[in-house]
């Protein structure tokens, strides 16, 4: 059941290989991409992703999803290295479309009261 305060905003995410002067050695190439959507991650049809340089890029993206202060390194920064420090890649993370999801639509647990309690 939705209340009126239980919604929230969160961006969708286009990750990008970004090439740069030193070579590649992992299995992505400059111009690959995936985005995110929610919790949904979307690869192009036949495209394949590196495990590593995926787990690597991963924890970052619910935080770059969220709404941060201009100030805030995570607004600014768009371009991250690959983990491998043998690699050469960054991987350019670019904010898009907003999307509102409703707490109880992504979780079973409830919404505090106005006192604090679940």
């Amino acid at each position: 059941m939705s209340t009126p305060n239980d919604s929230f905003t969160l961006y969708d995410l286009r990750v990008e290989v970004i090439a740069t002067d030193r070579p590649m050695v992992c299995n992505h190439r400059a111009g690959d991409w995936f985005e995110l959507s929610g919790e949904n991650l979307r690869f192009p049809d036949g495209q394949t992703f590196p495990l590593y340089s995926l787990a690597g890029i991963l924890p970052i993206l619910p935080a770059k999803q969220r709404e941060t202060h201009p100030a805030d390194w995570m607004t600014t920064d768009t371009d991250i290295a690959c983990v491998d420090p043998n690699c050469g890649a960054r991987f350019r993370i670019t904010r898009s479309a907003r999307r509102t999801f409703r707490h109880g639509d992504v979780t079973v647990v409830p919404m505090p009261d106005a006192g604090g309690t679940p």
